[in-house]
């Protein structure tokens, strides 16, 4: 039986809501546990209508490795960050096009927002036939390479996920 069919219509909303209500409750209490599972479930059903098909994930498993790799860069970026405004050298910011591999919308979302949740990186725009992205990078001395590392720790492991 299909979660779906179990009136979950996007059971990973269910849970993610869920989590990040007893985030923002600070603690874990009867209450906060009622509530996370009240709007868990209710504001899927209610906005399931709205949903496209629910995505295809091929490897859910590839996820956790992304998600290791992409807390690690945040970490490391926002380090690199500091340490660039608290010097006095002038950063090399440049607006770089990403040609994507990607065409999956859903996917091409999550690398655009992962993109932009890295310090010193913001996804700016995607082209209209969806095959380029573009990038703005606060300090960047080689365009070929920042493309690279995005598709090596980024874009890769998501067309792994969603192929």
């Amino acid at each position: 039986m299909t979660a779906e069919r179990l009136g979950f219509p996007q059971p990973w909303l269910t849970v993610a809501l869920f989590v990040v209500w007893q985030f923002l409750a600070d603690s874990v209490t009867g209450a906060s546990v009622v509530m996370g599972l009240i709007l868990g479930v209710v504001i899927p059903q209610i906005t399931h209508r709205f949903w496209p098909d629910s995505p295809s994930m091929k490897k859910p498993w590839v996820l956790v490795r992304y998600l290791t790799v992409v807390l690690y860069d945040i970490i490391v970026a926002s380090i690199s960050v500091t340490i660039l405004i608290l010097s006095p050298r002038q950063p090399r910011s440049a607006f770089v096009s990403y040609p994507l591999q990607l065409h999956d919308p859903l996917g091409i979302t999550i690398l655009a927002n992962t993109i932009s949740l890295t310090p010193g990186t913001v996804s700016a725009d995607v082209s209209d036939d969806g095959t380029l992205l573009l990038i703005h990078a606060l300090d960047v001395d080689d365009d070929a390479e920042l493309i690279r590392a995005i598709h090596q720790r980024y874009e890769k492991p998501l067309l792994e996920m969603f192929r």
